[in-house]
This record gives structure tokens, C-alpha cells and sequence, in this order.
């Protein structure tokens, strides 16, 4: 499922206007702010390198703004809840969240300012709720969780996976450090605020829980083509418009199938692919939500163009989904008792936010402080999380952690305390957007294997302490995933890193030239604008189209901001990379 060992070692503006598109690229002096043409331009029939339309990302696909919360006002305080008195404010908490669900219609729930103590989950169930504070800093509103989940959670929530961890033998085993224990349900799951439907099941592990795919399928898929909103379904009966439906796509031919050809290419042959990709073939292996635009006869319009090609041996259905829709969580800062943490997979479940079956949902203003995961993810899409900062002593194993989810963008999140997997691409993952993201402790760019695909990496910046390879040169791994074997490799075609800035901060000597590194990720990864404080090689694995190392991307310096300008303009979309500036 989620995880599997770890393949080596660790060791501007928002939306940018449309300019003219050339595919000619002239050489970058490093660090100079010089103008050149774009690295990107529109597709032709004679495009060699590609990049997906990543500008569909986010709320309602990419709406630059984020809606500002209106409804009836819950204040927490009129039920009982004082800020700042070191009391316990569950109940209180409990009972202002029971009179918001009674509430018809869009509802706030409000905290007041200072520190409000949270010893219970909060479970946000409905549509058309935000719950928000008075800011994230100083003079805002803090939710203090003094105990873990593990002392709090008992929910049934989690069963599933708890079986599935004992079944596998599930364990974290460290010789050096005598630890042989089973994972913690809480390494990957759970939240304090813990936001999904009644009884939704966020990810499937175990086959004995899962039901017949026809149970929610309404349509199947005769044609499809990636890039079109457009597919015909065999009897659009059971179809309306506006209602939010899922593309599946399955693999019911085994280790050849054709998905699997699709998710990596030609290389697939030549690649590790794990046995999940075909082991339970009445699950889909792909999965893309969106809302139907229009129906015409068995014509069907999507809101989202398609990731893929669907109908023939590309078996594809339409499916049934209900998620919680314009549910945010915002201005307000989370903080756990301060303490240190017993390990990779042993966290103890001091977990912020864990979004489950939402679409079109959000996230903004945030700080967490000592959390093991800041913000979890799964079986969700279009989701804006932005301005998010991620702080603290202990430990943590995600700071932003996208599983099962597509579309999704997390904009300006800083990340500054040492986490484990910084910027995090899970299993089945798709579609999704990092945008300006900054880290600064042993960061690395997370591809968890699973068949994620297709997911952005845009205008990152790491600050990184240079590491020493068995010869003595300097490098640092930049990509470094981790998960099961049975989901290698670590992603499908087409996960693109654009603009990334490393800045070496110790480690190397001023001006050596330092590899940064992606030894064993996946196939066709487009790797655009590698710049920073040192000469740079890249050593990524399998290979790569790479353009412009040593150079910053001053005239698109945001892959998906252009495309998304582009895109509001009525403009075509810019997916075709330019030529290497050597080529002949």
C-alpha cells in the first residue's frame, strides 16, 4: 500500500500573463536574470517531448481566488468554549460542531482567538462547512492537542488497516536500533481534524472489504481521448449533469495489460513493476474525478479533459461518488505537546488535518507546530491547500501527503522541521500540483510509488546540505521515494519537476559541482530548469528529459500558473518542450 522500503540512502507572481511561444531556447547565463525565449510551447503533431495541462489543478480547477466563507456563524464560544484557561475545550467543541451540522444550508464555525485545548477528533461530516480562526501567528487561534491519536482515537475508523498491518506483517524493523515493531495505523492515517463522509473508506487494503465494481458503475466507457473533455458511455441513463462522477480505468490483463503499458510507456518491459498493478483487477488502477458539463445522447462532456485514453483495451467506467463538496478549514494554527517521536512508522498520531472523500475543498492559512503529518489526503480532488507552514522539534513523516487524490494543488507551503517525506506524491496519486514550495531540512521530492503519475513539481525551492558518494563527490538526492515493492516503480510517465532551486548551504566547496540525484524513480520524468548556488549535474534514473540545468526560468518561472493563464484566456495551452539548447 503506502509504503515500501527505501530505495537508497537519504543522505513571483500568481498568475503570469500569456507571452509569445517559441521553441527556440538560447543559452541561460547562470544566476543572470536574462531574457529568453520560453522552455514550453504549444504542441504540434511533431512535438517529441510533452507535458501534461497541469492547470486544472485546485478548487473548482484552478479558480485563482478561494471563496471567502459565508453562512450561519457557530460561535464555539456560545457553547462553551473559553480560549486561553489550560481547560479542556472538547466538549465544548463537540456539541458547537453538532449544532453546525443541524445548521441548513452553508454554516462557519468560528474559534476565537488565543489557545483552545482539543483532546477529542473532531469529525466534520457535511458539505458546505468551514471551519475558521482568527489567523495562524500571534493574536490568532490555536487548537492544542496535549495527547496523540493513539490515546484518543476510538473509532472503528481504522480497522481495516489495522488488519491489513498484522495480515502483512507489517513491520519497521531496524536491527541497529533494536526495533522490530508492526506499523503504526497512525504513520499514514487519522487526524484531529478529520474531514470525510460517515463510513467512508479513504484507501483499500484489504480484498475481503471491497465491493463488486459494478455496484457504482453508471456508465461504461466506449471512447475517450486523453486531453478531451468529450467520451461516449454505452447508456448515459443514469447520468446527469452537474453530478460528480469518477473515470475508472482497470487492468484486467495482467502484467501486460494495456494500462500498464499506458502508465509507463515503452519502458514498461524493461522496469520493476510491482504485482499490485494486476493482483486485484476488479479495482481501478487509475482513477480521475470530475463533474459532468453536458450530456448528449451517449455523448458526455466532462468539466476536466481526460489524463488518458478510455474505451477498448483501455477499459474504463464511469462510477458513482459522493463526496463532501465546499468544506475549508482555515486561519488557525495546530500545535501538539512538544516531544520527541520513536520513529519511521511508529508515530503516535499527532496528526493535524486528514481530508477523506472531499472535492472541491480547501485548506488556507495554516500552521502546525511538532506535528507527525501536517495535512493528509486521501480518495479527494480538487483541492487548493495553501499557505500552509510546517514547524517544530519533533520529527514528522509528512508535512503535505497527497494519496489517492488528483488534481490537487498545495500552494506556498514552508516546510522547516526535518520530515521524512517533505513533499509527497502517494499511491495513486494524480494530476497534482506543489507550487513555490520551500524546505529547508533534509528535504527531499517524494514519488511513493503506486502508480502516481502525471503529478507537478513547480517552483520549489530546497535548501539542502551537500552529501559525500563513495568516490567523494559531492551530491545530494533531491528525488528520493519510498514505499512497497509491490507498487514499484516509484511513478508512471510524465511527473515533471519545473524550476527547482537547490541552494547547497554546507557540504560542498564553494563553486564544486554537486549530482543531484534520483536514482530509482520512474519513467519519462521531465526535469525543466535545475538552478541554484552551485554548478549542478543531474543523475536521474531511468532517464530523463532534461532541459536547462544551471539555469533559472525568469521568463515561466510557473509551469502551472502559465498554463492556467493561459487556459483563462481562452489561449491554447502551452505542453510541448523545446528542443535541449545544444541540439543540432
Amino acid at each position: 500500500m503506502p509504503h515500501r522500503s527505501s530505495r537508497f540512502h537519504r543522505g513571483v507572481p500568481r498568475i503570469v500573463p500569456a507571452w509569445p511561444l517559441l521553441l527556440a531556447l538560447s543559452p541561460l547565463t547562470v544566476s543572470a536574470a536574462v531574457d529568453v525565449p520560453p522552455p514550453v510551447s504549444v504542441a504540434t503533431a511533431h512535438c517529441a517531448v510533452t507535458v501534461p495541462d497541469f492547470s486544472f489543478a485546485g478548487y473548482r480547477h484552478g479558480r485563482p481566488e478561494l471563496p471567502t466563507a459565508r453562512g450561519t456563524v457557530i460561535d464555539v464560544r456560545d457553547f462553551g468554549v473559553v480560549a486561553d484557561d489550560d481547560r479542556d475545550d472538547s466538549h465544548a467543541l463537540l456539541r458547537a460542531l453538532k449544532a453546525a451540522d443541524a445548521v441548513d444550508g452553508p454554516v462557519v464555525v468560528q474559534l476565537p482567538p488565543g489557545r483552545v485545548v482539543l483532546s477529542e477528533v473532531l469529525r466534520i461530516t457535511r458539505s458546505n462547512i468551514v471551519l475558521r480562526g482568527h489567523g495562524s501567528g500571534g493574536g490568532g487561534s490555536e487548537l492544542y492537542m496535549p495527547r496523540p491519536l493513539r490515546m484518543v482515537d476510538r473509532s472503528n475508523a481504522l480497522d481495516e488497516l489495522r488488519q491489513y498491518l498484522r495480515d502483512n506483517h507489517k513491520h519497521q524493523v531496524e536491527p541497529a536500533q533494536n526495533v522490530d515493531v508492526l506499523f503504526s495505523p497512525w504513520s499514514w492515517s487519522g487526524g484531529f481534524l478529520w474531514v470525510g463522509p460517515q463510513g467512508n473508506r479513504p484507501a483499500a487494503y484489504l480484498a475481503s472489504h471491497d465491493t463488486p465494481s459494478r455496484r457504482d458503475r453508471l456508465a461504461e466507457v466506449l471512447q475517450g481521448t486523453r486531453g478531451s473533455t468529450q467520451l461516449r458511455v454505452g447508456n448515459a441513463a443514469a447520468l446527469r449533469v452537474g453530478d460528480v462522477v469518477r473515470v475508472r480505468w482497470f487492468n484486467r490483463q495482467g502484467p501486460d495489460g494495456a494500462l500498464v503499458q499506458e502508465l509507463y510507456g515503452p519502458q514498461y518491459r524493461t522496469l520493476k513493476v510491482g504485482s499490485h498493478h494486476w493482483t486485484t483487477p476488479d479495482r481501478p488502477l487509475v482513477v480521475q474525478a470530475s463533474t459532468i458539463a453536458a450530456i448528449d445522447g451517449d455523448a458526455i462532456t466532462l468539466a476536466a479533459p481526460l489524463m488518458h485514453d478510455a474505451g477498448g483495451p483501455l477499459q474504463a467506467d464511469l462510477a458513482r461518488w459522493q463526496p463532501l463538496r465546499e468544506v475549508g478549514i482555515e486561519d488557525l494554527a495546530l500545535v501538539f505537546a512538544p516531544g520527541g517521536s520513536f520513529g519511521h512508522h511508529q508515530e503516535e498520531g499527532y496528526n493535524g488535518i486528514y481530508f477523506t472523500g472531499v472535492y472541491d475543498g480547501w485548506v488556507r492559512n495554516v500552521r502546525t507546530r511538532d506535528a507527525d503529518a501536517g495535512v493528509l489526503t486521501y480518495d479527494s480532488a480538487q483541492l487548493t491547500l495553501a499557505d500552509i507552514r510546517v514547524e517544530g522539534a519533533r520529527p514528522a513523516h509528512y508535512a503535505v501527503h497527497l494519496g489517492n487524490v488528483q488534481a490537487t494543488l498545495v500552494r506556498d507551503l514552508e516546510v522547516h522541521n526535518r520530515v521524512i517525506h517533505t513533499l509527497s506524491v502517494n499511491t495513486q496519486a494524480s494530476g497534482n500540483v506543489f507550487l513555490r514550495a520551500q524546505a529547508w531540512q533534509a528535504p527531499v521530492i517524494d514519488q511513493h510509488a503506486g502508480a502516481n503519475h502525471q503529478n507537478l513539481f513547480d517552483q520549489v525551492t530546497f535548501h539542502v546540505q551537500a552529501q559525500r558518494d563513495a568516490q567523494g563527490k559531492a551530491w545530494y538526492p533531491v528525488w528520493n521515494g519510498s514505499g512497497a515493492g509491490y507498487w514499484e516503480p516509484g511513478h508512471g510517465r510524465y511527473n515533471t519537476t519545473w524550476n527547482l532551486r537547490v541552494l547547497v548551504e554546507g557540504g560542498a566547496a564553494p563553486g564544486e559541482s554537486v549530482r543531484l540525484a534520483g536514482e530509482d524513480e520512474g519513467p519519462d520524468a521531465r526535469l525543466v530548469g535545475l538552478s541554484g548556488n552551485h554548478p549542478f549535474t543531474v543523475d536521474y534514473r531511468p532517464a530523463a528529459a532534461v532541459r536547462q540545468v544551471g539555469e533559472r526560468l525568469w521568463r515561466s518561472p510557473s509551469l502551472y500558473e502559465l498554463q492556467l493563464a493561459q487556459r483563462l484566456a481562452g489561449q491554447p495551452v502551452a505542453t510541448c518542450l523545446a528542443a535541449p539548447a545544444d541540439a543540432p
